[in-house]
C-alpha cells in the first residue's frame, strides 16, 4: 500500500513543489496529500470488506460445518413494499468494517429501562407528505421518498443508500440531554447481505453534509453472521466493535431508542439495551445536529425504511418529578394509531410509575388519557379513557399494582397543549397524565 501511495502521491507533491506557487500552493499540496492517502485507505478498506465477506461466505454456505450459524437458519425477509422506486448503491466509504430476542410482549418489556424525554423538539409521522415525495421536515445531499407499504395506509420514509449521503432532520440544536426514537423496516435481507450493510446513527457539530466533529453508532443489517455496533467517535477516538446478534430484529420492525444525557450515549433495539458508553462525546464538543446515513444496501434488492422519528428534550427520572411535584405528564407511553394497545417499548415510563407506587404505600393515582384533534370529539374521549385503562391494567397486571389504587379519566382533545395542526403538536397532545390522589 505504501508503494501505490508514494506513487500516486509523488506527481503532486513535485507540482505544488514549484517555487513560483507560493505558500497557498504549499497548503493545497498537503491537501491534496492528504487526500490522496484518504482515497487510497478506503480503496484498501473497501477490498478488505469484499474479502472478509467472501471469506464468511465460504465458511457459511449451506452445507458448510461453521460454527458462527448456517445462513438457512435465517427466517425470511418480509414481502417488498408497493409504490416506490430502487435504490442507489453507496460507494467509497472511508469507515466501513465489518440475540436475537424473545416474544415481544408487555411481560418482556416490563424491565425496560429507557425513559423518553418529556418535551419533544421533532417528530415526523410523514402524515403531511405526499406519497412519491422527499418529506419537507427533512433535507438531504441524497434521495428519498415517503411511499406506503402493502394494504397499510401508514406512510414510511425511504432512504436511499450511498457514502457521505446525509438524511438530517429539521431537529433544533440538540440539548445536552435528550432522545430519539424511530421505527425501521428492512425488505431484500438475505444470506448474502454483506457485513458493510449498515445505518449510521450521526451526532455532528455540521448542520450540512460534511462530518465535522461527530459520534456515530451503526446499527447491522448483515444476516450470516453477527456484525456487532460499529461506533466511533473523532474527538473522543472511540473507534470499535461491540457485541451484538439482532439478525431477527431487523427482519420485523425494531424500535430504536437513542438516550444521551451529556457525555453519555446508549442504544436499545426494542428492549435490550446494546451500547452503553459513559464518554462517546467528548466534554468539549457540541453536536448538535442529527444525521443519518445508509451504506452498503445492494440497489434494487434491499430496502430500508424509516418512520415515526420522534426527538425529545430530557429523559428526566419522572420518579422524583412525581413525588416533588404531585403530578408528571408524559407522551413517552406510546399506542398503536387509534387503538388503547400499548406499544411494549413504552415499558420504562409505565416501570417508574410502578417503583414509586411501590415506594409510596399509601399514594393514589389518577391516570388521565388526552388525544389530539384526529376524529370527532366522541371517539377521542372514549379512546382516551381506554388508554387510560390500559395503562392502569398494565401497572396491575405486570406489577401487580393493587388496583384501589388507580383511578383514570379520558380527556379527550379538551385540553391540548401543542397546535393540533403540525405533527409536533399533535406528539404533544397525545399524553397520559399521572396525578397523586
Amino acid at each position: 500500500m505504501k508503494t501505490n501511495r508514494i506513487l500516486f502521491v509523488l506527481p503532486l507533491l513535485c507540482l505544488f513543489a514549484l517555487p513560483a506557487q507560493g505558500q497557498i500552493l504549499k497548503k493545497l499540496g498537503k491537501r491534496a496529500e492528504k487526500a490522496a492517502e484518504r482515497t487510497v485507505e478506503r480503496r484498501v478498506e473497501n477490498e478488505t470488506a469484499k474479502k472478509t465477506d467472501q471469506v464468511l461466505d465460504s465458511i457459511l454456505e449451506p452445507g458448510s460445518k461453521g460454527t458462527q450459524g448456517n445462513p438457512q437458519d435465517a427466517p425470511p425477509p418480509p414481502p417488498p413494499p408497493d409504490n416506490t422506486g430502487g435504490n442507489t448503491q453507496g460507494q467509497n466509504d472511508p469507515d466501513v468494517q465489518g440475540g436475537s430476542p424473545g416474544e415481544k410482549n408487555m411481560q418482556v418489556y416490563s424491565k425496560f429501562d429507557f425513559v423518553a424525554g418529556d418535551k419533544i423538539l421533532f417528530y415526523d409521522d410523514f402524515s403531511n407528505d405526499f406519497i412519491g415525495d422527499f418529506p419537507s421536515l427533512w433535507n438531504t445531499n441524497g434521495s428519498g421518498e415517503v411511499v406506503t407499504i402493502g394494504d397499510s395506509s401508514e406512510k414510511w420514509f425511504e432512504m436511499k443508500p450511498g457514502a457521505n449521503v446525509f438524511y438530517i432532520p429539521d431537529v433544533p440544536s440538540l440539548p445536552e440531554e435528550y432522545t430519539a426514537e424511530f421505527d425501521l423496516l428492512a425488505t431484500g435481507l438475505d444470506s448474502k447481505t454483506s457485513s458493510s450493510t449498515i445505518l449510521r446513527v450521526v451526532l455532528s457539530d455540521d448542520n450540512n453534509f460534511r462530518w465535522g466533529d461527530y459520534v456515530y453508532a451503526a446499527i447491522p443489517f448483515c444476516q450470516y453472521h453477527p456484525i456487532g455496533f460499529r461506533v466511533r467517535g473523532k474527538t473522543s477516538q472511540i473507534n470499535n466493535n461491540i457485541t451484538g446478534d439482532i439478525r431477527s430484529d431487523v427482519l420485523g420492525e425494531p424500535h430504536i431508542s437513542i438516550a444521551v444525557n451529556k457525555q453519555r450515549f446508549r442504544l436499545w433495539v426494542n428492549e435490550k439495551k446494546y451500547i452503553d458508553i459513559p464518554r462517546f462525546i467528548d466534554a468539549g464538543s457540541a453536536l448538535t445536529t442529527l444525521k443519518f446515513e445508509v451504506m452498503y444496501f445492494k440497489d434494487g434488492k434491499e430496502r430500508l425504511f424509516m418512520k415515526n422519528l420522534k426527538v425529545a428534550e430530557g429523559g428526566v427520572d419522572l420518579r422524583r418529578k412525581l413525588m416533588a411535584e404531585g403530578s408528571v405528564s408524559t407522551n413517552g407511553i406510546l399506542f398503536d394509531s387509534g387503538s388503547a394497545n400499548i406499544q411494549p417499548q413504552s415499558m420504562g415510563i409505565i416501570r417508574q410509575i410502578y417503583q414509586v407506587l411501590q415506594q409510596e404505600n399509601s399514594m393514589n393515582l389518577m391516570i388521565e388519557g388526552h388525544t389530539d384533534s384526529d376524529g370527532d370529539d366522541a371517539t377521542n374521549m372514549d379512546l382516551s379513557k381506554r388508554r387510560a385503562d390500559a395503562v392502569r391494567n398494565a401497572l396491575i397486571d405486570i406489577y401487580n399494582v393493587a388496583g384501589s389504587r388507580l383511578q383514570t379519566s379520558g380527556k379527550g382533545e379538551s385540553e391540548p397543549v401543542g397546535d393540533n395542526g403540525t405533527a409536533d403538536g399533535k406528539a404533544q397532545n397525545r399524553r397520559v397524565v399521572f396525578i397523586k390522589q
